[in-house]
C-alpha cells in the first residue's frame, strides 16, 4: 500500500494543484522515471482499448474486468466530468503542461466517445480546465458541433476584471451551465458577489477542493441556497480501504445537510493508494458509505474524470467499478447516481 505522503505527487490541474498517486505506469512504451514497469506486448491489448494504446501510447490494465452482469443496460448514463483540449492549436494549452507525456495530446469528444459510447454513456457535461476566457468559447463550439456533449461546466476567475461581464457573455449560452473554481473563500467579497451572480443566472457551481475548504462549502450554501454546488472527486478524500479522514467526514455531513449540494462519485481510482487500484467494491466502500449516508440517492452523480483517469484505468474499468460500487444500493439509485441527477445539478437538455 502506498502510505499517505508517500508515492505522491502535485499535479496542476488547471488552475489547483491536486495530489494523486503516481502509479507504476508506461508513457509511450517507456518506463516512468523512477517507477516499475515493463513494456507492454502488443499481445496484452484488447479491442476495447485499442484507443488508449492509438491516443496515449499506454495499456491501461490495473483492473480486471467485472462480472459483465454488472454491466446492465441503462436508458440513461451521462459522464458528468470530461476534459477536452489540443495542444495542436496554433495558440497551445495552458492545461495539460507539456511535460506530462501522458496526458499532452490532442483529446477531443471523437476519442472519448471511441471509448464510452459502447458502454451505453449517453452524454457528457465537459468541465473546462483551461485558465484561458476564450478556450470556453472553444469548447461550447465543440458542443454547438455534437450534441452528446450536453454542456459545459466554465472557468472563470472571480478576482479578474471582467469576471461579471465575462459570465453575462457565457450565461447568455444555453450550454453553458455555470463554472468550477478551486477555493472558496467566504470572507471575499469578490468572490461571493461572484456567487450570488452565478445564482442569479441560475448556474452551477462545481468545486475542486479537499476537506479545508468544506466549512466554507457549508458557509456558501447557506449563503446562496438558490445555487447548486457539487463538489468534485469525491472532495479528494484519500481512499484507503479504511475509514476515511474524521475532518472529511465531519467537513461532508456539514455541506450535505443544504439541499443545494451534490458530490460527484469521482476520482476513486486516482485517489486510491494502493497501486494498482484495487478492483474490489469493498476497497472504495467506507468512501462511499459516508456520501450516501450525507447525500442519498438524490445527490450524487456519476463522473469519469476522463482522460485523467487514464492513468489508472481504462474508461470501461472506471465505469465498471462504480457501477459494481453503487449496484448494492439497488436499480433505483443506480440509474438516478449514473443519469438521472445529473439533470438536476446542471438543468441539462435533451439534445438530438
Amino acid at each position: 500500500m502506498v502510505r499517505p505522503g508517500q508515492g505522491l505527487r502535485h499535479t496542476v490541474h488547471g488552475p489547483v494543484r491536486i495530489q494523486y498517486r503516481v502509479p507504476a505506469r508506461l508513457h509511450r512504451g517507456r518506463r516512468v522515471p523512477g517507477h516499475a514497469g515493463s513494456a507492454l506486448r502488443d499481445g496484452d491489448r484488447g479491442p476495447r482499448d485499442r484507443a488508449a494504446v492509438r491516443i496515449l501510447g499506454v495499456q491501461p490494465r490495473l483492473l480486471r474486468e467485472l462480472p459483465e452482469g454488472l454491466r446492465k443496460e441503462r436508458g440513461l448514463i451521462v459522464d458528468t466530468h470530461t476534459h477536452f483540449y489540443d495542444p495542436s492549436r496554433p495558440q497551445g494549452v495552458p492545461w495539460p503542461r507539456a511535460e506530462d507525456e501522458f496526458l499532452y495530446r490532442r483529446i477531443m469528444p471523437e476519442d472519448f466517445k471511441g471509448e464510452a459510447v459502447s458502454e451505453g454513456v449517453t452524454g457528457t457535461v465537459v468541465v473546462e480546465a483551461s485558465a484561458w476566457v476564450e478556450d470556453n468559447r472553444w469548447i461550447l463550439d465543440l458542443a454547438e458541433e455534437d450534441p452528446f456533449l450536453l454542456g459545459l461546466v466554465g472557468h472563470l476567475e472571480p478576482p479578474d476584471k471582467d469576471f461579471e461581464s465575462d459570465l453575462d457573455r457565457f450565461a447568455a449560452h444555453d450550454l453553458f451551465y455555470g463554472i468550477r473554481l478551486g477555493k472558496v473563500p467566504v470572507d471575499d467579497p469578490a468572490y461571493l458577489k461572484a456567487l450570488e451572480q452565478l445564482a442569479a443566472h441560475d448556474l452551477t457551481l462545481d468545486l475542486l477542493v479537499g476537506k479545508e475548504w468544506l466549512a466554507g462549502v457549508t458557509a456558501c450554501a447557506d449563503r446562496f441556497p438558490g445555487l447548486r454546488i457539487v463538489l468534485n472527486h469525491l472532495a479528494h478524500v484519500p481512499v484507503t480501504g479504511g475509514r476515511p479522514d474524521e475532518e472529511w467526514i465531519a467537513g461532508i455531513t456539514s455541506a450535505a445537510v443544504h439541499p443545494n449540494v451534490f458530490c460527484k462519485i469521482s476520482g476513486m481510482v486516482e485517489l486510491a493508494r494502493d497501486d494498482p487500484p484495487p478492483e474490489d467494491p469493498a476497497y472504495y466502500k467506507p468512501v462511499l458509505d459516508v456520501l450516501w449516508n450525507a447525500f442519498g440517492e438524490s445527490r450524487l452523480l456519476y463522473a469519469s474524470n476522463w482522460p485523467v483517469s487514464w492513468r489508472f484505468a481504462s474508461y470501461r474499468q472506471v465505469q465498471a467499478l462504480a457501477m459494481a460500487c453503487l449496484e448494492p444500493r439497488g436499480s433505483e439509485a443506480l440509474d438516478k447516481i449514473m443519469g438521472k441527477n445529473s439533470r438536476e445539478a446542471y438543468r441539462w437538455v435533451p439534445r438530438s
